[in-house]
C-alpha cells in the first residue's frame, strides 16, 4: 500500500473550493473490523479500507501475530489468521497507534490469552482502557498489568452483564469481539452507539456471530463455538465528508461529498445549517456551499449521536470566520483544544479555558508556519491555510495523513493550491 510522504503542507490560500469528491471508508470502522478478522480461522476479505498508515500499521500488527495479510488492490485486504503465532501484540505498534489495542478481545476470545502495552496515538487526552480490561475481567478473565503492559489470560469467557463506565468507542469494540465466542450471553450496557461500531457489529454477524442491539445503548450477544470467514464492505468515513463539507464553506465555495451517508452527520448537518451555510442532502450525499456571512454557534463535542469530537476542530477554525462569538466545550478529551494556539498564530481569536473555547469572529487568517498536532487538529490547519492569505506550511503532516487519503490529490482537484514538500 503506498502511503504519502513529505515532511510538510504548503497551502496558498484564497481559493474557493468547489466541485465533487467521493469518500472513502472509515478508519474508525475499518481498524477494529481487521482486528476481528483474528476471530476466525478463515479467509476474511475487506473492501473499502482507506488508503492511509493506520491501515498498513494494523496490517502489520497482523503479521507479527502471525495472520497473513495481502492487498489485491489499494483499498481491499485478504486476511487470514490461521495459523497464528503470539498472543502479543509488539510495543512498537501499540505505542503509535492506539487502535493496536483492539487485537486484545480477539486474541483473549480465540486464544485465551492477550498481552499489549499501553496504547499510544493522537496526544488528545486520557484515554484509559478500563472499559476493555474491567470488562474483560467481569467475562472471568485474569488481568495483570503493571507501568507497561496489561496482560490478559481466561480459559472460556463467560458471558456476562457489563456496565461501561462512559461509551468508549474501542471499549464497545473490544467487548462486542470477545463475547462473540464466549460462553452464554454477553449484555453491554451503556454501549457505545456509534455507526462504526454497528458496522464491525454487521462485519461480526456476517462471521455467524449473534449480535442484537448494535447502534443501541444495549448491546446483547450470544457466544458461539466458532467463527466463519466473510466478505465486507467498509462504510463510508462521516468524519471525512463532514471535513470536506466544512473546506467547501470557509472558503466561500461548493462542495458536494458523495458516498457517504448523511443520516451520521445529522448534528454537523444541523450546525452547518444553523451557520447559514446551503447544505443539501441525498440518498448518498451532501452538499455544503456559502451564500453569505456565517453566524456564530455553540456546539457541545459529545459522544453519538451528539457532536462528533473527531469534528469539532474542523469546526473551531470553520468558526473563526463566523460572525459573533461561538463556544466550544469539548467533553470527550480533555486536551482536544489545544489547536486554538495554533490557530491564533493564523491570527484567530480564540479564548480557552478548561474545555471550553470562545472563539469571536470573524478575524482574517493571514498564513503561518503551524504544527499539525494530531489528526483532526492537523486538518483544522489545512482548513484555515486554506482559507488564509499567503502562504501557510504545516509541520508534521504525517499526523494528518493518518486519517485523510490523499489529501493533497483531493484538495487540488477541488481548486486548492497545495503541494507536498
Amino acid at each position: 500500500m503506498s502511503i504519502a510522504g513529505g515532511t510538510r503542507l504548503v497551502i496558498r490560500g484564497g481559493r474557493p473550493l468547489r466541485g465533487t469528491v467521493r469518500v472513502g471508508g472509515a478508519k474508525n470502522a475499518a481498524l477494529p473490523i481487521m482486528a476481528a478478522a483474528l476471530l476466525t480461522e478463515e479467509t476474511c476479505v475487506i473492501h473499502n479500507l482507506p488508503a492511509i498508515e493506520d491501515i498498513s500499521t494494523m496490517a502489520d500488527l497482523l503479521r507479527s501475530l502471525g495472520a497473513d495479510v495481502s492487498f489485491p488492490d489499494r483499498h481491499s485486504a485478504v486476511v487470514n489468521a490461521g495459523h497464528l503465532k503470539s498472543t502479543r501484540a509488539p510495543a512498537e505498534f501499540v505505542a503509535k497507534m492506539r487502535a493496536s489495542f483492539l487485537v486484545m478481545g480477539p486474541l483473549l476470545a480465540r486464544l485465551g490469552s492477550a498481552e499489549a502495552g499501553h496504547p499510544g496515538g493522537c496526544e488528545i487526552g486520557i484515554r484509559p482502557v478500563n472499559v476493555d480490561v474491567e470488562g474483560f475481567s467481569a467475562m472471568g478473565a485474569k488481568v495483570v498489568r503493571d507501568d507497561e503492559i496489561y496482560r490478559v489470560e481466561c480459559g472460556r469467557l463467560q458471558g456476562e452483564r457489563i456496565y461501561l463506565d462512559y461509551p468508549s468507542h474501542t471499549g464497545t469494540e473490544n467487548l462486542l469481539m470477545a463475547s462473540c465466542l464466549a460462553k452464554g450471553e454477553t449484555v453491554i450496557r451503556h454501549a457505545s452507539m456509534e455507526p462504526e461500531v454497528v458496522d464491525l457489529a454487521q462485519f461480526l454477524s456476517s462471521l455467524g456471530a449473534q449480535i442484537e442491539g448494535a447502534g443501541t445503548s444495549t448491546v446483547i450477544v450470544r457466544g458461539v463455538s466458532r467463527l466463519s470467514g466473510t466478505e465486507h464492505t467498509v462504510m463510508p468515513d462521516r468524519l471525512t465528508a463532514g471535513t470536506f463539507a466544512a473546506a467547501g464553506l470557509i472558503t466561500l465555495g461548493d462542495v458536494t461529498v458523495e458516498e457517504v451517508i448523511p443520516d451520521h452527520l445529522d448534528p454537523v448537518i444541523y450546525k452547518l445549517d444553523k451557520m447559514g451555510a446551503i447544505v443539501e442532502t441525498g440518498d448518498r450525499c451532501l452538499r455544503c456551499a456559502w451564500r453569505g456571512p456565517l453566524r456564530s454557534v455553540d456546539l457541545q463535542a459529545i459522544h453519538y449521536p451528539g457532536f462528533p469530537t473527531d469534528l469539532q476542530a474542523v469546526f473551531g477554525a470553520l468558526l473563526t470566520q463566523a460572525e459573533g462569538t461561538s463556544t466550544i466545550h469539548e467533553r470527550v478529551f480533555e486536551n482536544r483544544l489545544s489547536y486554538a494556539e495554533q490557530l491564533n498564530s493564523m491570527g484567530a481569536d480564540i479564548e480557552v479555558s478548561g474545555q471550553t473555547a470562545n472563539i469571536h469572529g470573524p478575524t482574517p487568517l493571514h498564513g503561518a508556519e503551524v504544527s499539525a498536532l494530531d489528526i483532526r487538529s492537523g486538518a483544522a490547519m489545512v482548513l484555515a491555510a486554506l482559507a488564509a492569505s499567503g502562504e501557510t506550511v504545516i509541520r508534521d503532516p504525517q499526523h494528518v495523513d493518518r486519517g485523510y487519503e490523499d489529501l493533497v490529490d483531493v484538495l487540488s482537484s477541488l481548486g486548492a493550491d497545495i503541494t507536498r514538500q
